[in-house]
Order: C-alpha cells, then structure tokens, then sequence
C-alpha cells in the first residue's frame, strides 16, 4: 500500500515506517518566528534554562507583524529578539524584509523538507513540496531548543482540480471556494494535498495562494508535488540545488477526494464574519466598501500587485475608498518598482508601505473605524481581524479588490479585465 506525500516526508524524517493516525518524533529542517510569538518563547526558554538553538542557521526570526513599530511596547518586543537572535546564532531578517511566510519560501524552504513556524500560516511553504505547520510558543521553543518535534501523522484530503480556470477567476478564488465547500473545520488536522491540472500549471504564486489558506479549514498541512514549477522558483531565487521530486505513491490511501471542475467556477467573496461564508460575485456585488488592502502572505507577491497595477493602470481610486497596498517582501518591492508597478498604484491614489503584515492582522497601518468596510485580499475575516471589532471584512482576489477600489463598491472583475 502507497503512502501520501504527507506519510512520505514524515517516515523519512522520523526513520521509521508510519502511516496516517501513528505519531512520530521528527527532525527539523527549519524553525522560524515572527515577531508577535517569538518574545513569549524567548521568555519560555531564557525561564526553562533552555536558551539556545539547536540548529542556529535553520533557526529564524523575522520582524514582520508590527513593524515599522507603532508603538514602544512593540519595539521591545523587537528589541529582545534581536537581542536573543544574536546571543543563539540564529538567523534575522529586520524591519523591511518582509512577512515571514514570502521569505521564508524565498530563501530557505526545500522540497521534502519539515518546517515549523510560531504563525498558524506557515502551511504556506507546502507549495514547494514540503510539510509546514504553525506551532504554539511551548511548542516553538522546544523546536528550537531541541531541533525536533513530535506530530501525529495527518489522514490526508485529495483536492482533485481539473480543467483552465476562466477570466476573472484566480487561485485566491479556487481556494475560497474550496473553504467554503468543505467548510472551516472540513480538514481540521488533515493535510490537504493539492493536485490535477490545474494545479500542475498554476504558478507558484498561485500554489502558495493556496497552501497558505489550508489552515483555514482547518488543516495541518497544505502541499502541492515538487515539480518543473517548483524547480524553475528555486532556480529563479538562486537554489536550484535544493530540489528534489516529491510525490505520492500512485496507490496512496487518502481518507476523501474532493473533484473541482475548474471551468465551472466564478469570482467569489468570503462575507464577514467567517472564512468559509462565501458567496458568488453576484450575491454580494454593489456592497459599499470603504477601503481595499492589497498585501499579506496571501496575496502580497509580484504577480498580485502586477495584477492590480494592469487593471489599474491610468485610472484613480474612487474618491470614497481608500487603497492600501503592502509588498509581501523586500524581494517584491524591488520587482515591482523595477517594473513600474509601484508608480502605477500610486498614481492610482494607492497608499504603499514597506514590506510586512500591515493591516492584517490589525495592529497597524490600516485599523479600520465603527462600521467600516473592507475588501482585503488577506485570509482571514473575523470579527475584529483587522483591528475593530465593530468593522467588517470581505476577502478576495487581487483582480476584485482592484476593480472595488475603481468603483468604491465590490464589483465583479470581469467588469474591468
């Protein structure tokens, strides 16, 4: 009996033979935390005697979720990671680098490899064929402390995508409506494996799209196959060396496999307050909206921002809703103001801050007011996510919100491609 990609990459680190239910003690490849986790870990170590890394140079801090600091409290937060990244060794990307995930996709992750991460979003890393997993602070120190931890070996959900996506719809919708279909608890500690036609010739930007939203039903591990794409990513970021082929047996055993006809389906929009209340275009079409974010883990690469540059490209933002735009990383800043794409989004009214989580998570750089609303192309919606508990968040593609931000009211992006 074949095993998933998941069974796979655990087996080979644990040595030892597992199958989906058992539990294992398994290697690290990396460790990494941002900056809203990594004190409180810091404190569990420095308490427990425990303060050092176990693999200094596959242990990274990363300055992401409030940063620039707003506030002092926070840029003591920043000041003892600095401070413990240097006493251990490990590695760390400052102010300006950029959200955690996007680097750490950049610079380090592999192909078969294990990672862990003090953020529930760290399954992103599973586009390029490998098992990534968002831990607690406990958790998170004794990885980093130790370089190994323990998981029990996720029953795995097939997510079958055939057939050409049409115009206006994107990964961030395909994502969605999987959410919604299964629902937010539809693959809680499963992993979900992401294959079929549609997968194998979407870009890694979309794979990562993908992945980093698994969670949000739920999931362990989101993960697509090692492939051409994913070698021609690693290459294009110097690392070519690092791939490898990574699949599941043709005879795995998958506990679901959901089938999506890829042509079939349309832009969709989560309604707050829920990931997985999500309607068709139409249903919600004509919503005011009071301000777009274009950014995040989710949506904050190169090709989104290209996206919204193109649709935007000699037109203004309307007049009642603001536009924010944040680069994923330093990487994608650089790229997009090198093509032109940052002037185009501030010619058209954007407001474009230094790679980080901005507004998403509601700490900074975007808080919204009583009963306001916005389109955002993060992944998550829940009351006060971004900030209010009183305010409301919708979430889209790229291609939605720059078409919302043209009209000032959610509006469907087939109306403007």
């Amino acid at each position: 009996m074949g095993k998933t990609i998941a069974e796979k990459i655990i087996s080979e680190h644990s040595g030892k033979d597992v199958r989906a239910g058992d539990y294992a003690l398994v290697g690290l490849d990396l460790v990494y935390m941002p900056d809203s986790s990594a004190p409180l870990t810091i404190d569990l170590l420095t308490r427990f005697g425990m303060a050092r890394a176990r693999h200094p140079k596959r242990t990274v801090f990363m300055l992401d979720h409030c940063t620039p600091s707003p506030r002092m409290e926070m840029a003591n937060w920043h000041r003892k990671v600095r401070e413990f990244a240097g006493q251990v060794g490990a590695r760390l990307h400052d102010v300006g680098d950029g959200i955690l995930h996007q680097v750490a996709a950049e610079s380090y992750i592999e192909p078969g490899w294990i990672a862990v991460g003090g953020d529930s979003h760290t399954c992103t890393e599973g586009a390029l064929g490998a098992l990534a997993t968002g831990m607690g602070s406990t958790d998170m120190g004794v990885a980093i402390a130790l370089g190994k931890t323990w998981m029990r070996v996720p029953e795995t959900l097939k997510i079958r995508v055939e057939g050409e996506m049409p115009r206006g719809v994107y990964p961030k919708d395909l994502i969605l409506h999987i959410i919604g279909m299964i629902t937010a608890d539809g693959a809680t500690y499963r992993a979900m494996e992401f294959c079929g036609s549609t997968i194998e010739a979407m870009n890694m930007e979309g794979r990562l799209a993908l992945c980093n939203m698994a969670v949000e039903a739920g999931a362990k591990f989101g993960i697509v196959a090692a492939d051409d794409k994913t070698k021609e990513f690693l290459r294009a970021h110097g690392r070519e060396e690092g791939y490898r082929e990574v699949f599941p047996d043709a005879d795995a055993v998958y506990e679901k496999t959901h089938e999506i006809d890829a042509s079939r389906l349309t832009p969709v929009v989560s309604h707050p307050h829920a990931v997985d209340n999500v309607k068709s275009i139409e249903e919600v079409e004509g919503t005011p909206i009071d301000q777009v974010f274009v950014g995040s883990c989710t949506n904050g690469r190169t090709g989104d921002l290209r996206l919204v540059a193109r649709i935007m490209a000699g037109k203004k933002r309307h007049p009642r809703t603001r536009l924010l735009v944040i680069p994923a990383s330093r990487r994608v800043y650089l790229e997009t103001l090198e093509e032109g794409i940052i002037q185009t989004l501030v010619k058209a009214g954007a407001a474009v801050d230094s790679p980080g989580c901005g507004p998403c998570g509601g700490i900074h750089l975007g808080i919204l007011g009583d009963d306001e609303r916005c389109l955002s192309t993060t992944n998550r919606n829940f009351h006060g996510r971004m900030g209010n508990p009183s305010s409301f968040v919708y979430l889209a593609s790229p291609a939605t919100a720059a078409a919302t931000a043209l009209h000032g009211e959610i509006t469907d992006p087939r109306k403007v491609l």
